[in-house]
């Protein structure tokens, strides 16, 4: 079984940290700690993890980092690197991130931007796109998390910041059924997983949802991003928008157009556990499953590579 570097690992113990948002997600509304990821992943030969930041409350950013820091130091566990929250957003960014650029734990930074108090083009704020250079100087990447609407906002930050590395997560957050153009069990062709002629956008999106999206539109986006330098992307994420009756066809188009675009050398893994269960009969294992399926036709070096190789370059990981 090939190894497999997690390069999106959540983890939270809410006894120690305050995270508001959870109050909106009741399945995600309790502590999720390292023992819980051991029990989740068993067997699938994980051997490492790249912790992601838990939009913690902006008084304990610094306590989440602190925190990581140690977690990364001990033995007991497999998260090897964290990628830390920021206020990117902020003038007093710099003074934040300069005293974690020398740990060898610290690897990067995430503001998540795709959250309702966050408008379309905060990314290219004069302010952000200065602190995000910085996070180039200081050696460490920025992962874009946003709207799928939005990627070309992505791309002119990533155009902005040629000296930083850029992870795109959750494959642009791209809605796996609006790409494939197939629900589980329509009807239109009379089997279900089968594409749907009389199937449209409108069908199964709500044009208000904030992550709606042309499928058009999110390739170009997709290509847009892979065609820079300084960009991977992060297979992963899509598991949580899963509808009863999924197959892991339903979920390959997205993924597909993903690997092909950013070719083999510049994709990897993420469970991104525990919010894949937000998916409908989604488990982690599921998801890893659902994944190898899609890639199976691969060679076995391209294999290893999205499961475990690039996220050891990318990330330093011995």
């Amino acid at each position: 079984m090939l190894p497999i570097i997690d390069t999106h690992q959540h983890l939270w113990d809410l006894s120690v940290f305050d995270m508001p948002w959870l109050e909106d997600a009741p399945t995600l509304n309790r502590s999720f700690v390292t023992g819980d990821y051991l029990d989740a992943t068993a067997g699938l030969n994980v051997v490492k993890t790249v912790y992601m930041e838990v939009d913690v409350s902006a008084a304990q950013k610094v306590t989440e980092a602190e925190h990581l820091i140690e977690l990364c130091a001990a033995a007991d566990n497999p998260t090897a690197a964290a990628v830390i929250g920021g206020t990117v957003t902020s003038a007093d960014f710099g003074d934040y991130i300069r005293r974690y650029a020398g740990s060898p734990a610290i690897k990067g930074v995430r503001q998540v931007l795709h959250g309702p108090g966050t408008p379309q083009g905060t990314c290219l704020a004069p302010q952000f796109v200065e602190n995000v250079r910085l996070l180039g100087e200081l050696g460490l990447c920025f992962d874009l998390c946003m709207r799928p609407s939005e990627l070309g906002d992505g791309v002119k930050l990533a155009q902005t910041c040629p000296d930083t590395r850029f992870v795109v997560d959750h494959c642009g957050n791209g809605d796996p059924y609006l790409i494939s153009g197939v629900l589980p069990g329509s009807t239109g062709t009379g089997d279900a997983g089968q594409a749907d002629s009389n199937l449209t956008i409108a069908d199964h999106t709500d044009r208000d949802d904030p992550f709606w999206h042309d499928p058009q539109q999110w390739k170009d986006g997709i290509d847009a991003l892979a065609a820079l330098p300084n960009t991977i992307c992060k297979i992963s994420g899509i598991i949580a928008r899963t509808r009863p009756g999924w197959t892991a066809a339903d979920l390959a188009p997205a993924v597909n157009h993903c690997l092909d675009s950013f070719g083999p050398d510049r994709v990897v893994f993420g469970g991104d556990w525990p919010v894949c269960l937000l998916g409908a009969d989604s488990t982690y294992r599921g998801w890893a499953e659902a994944l190898k399926e899609i890639i199976a036709d691969r060679s076995e070096t391209e294999q290893r590579k999205l499961l475990h190789d690039n996220a050891a370059a990318f990330y330093g990981l011995a």
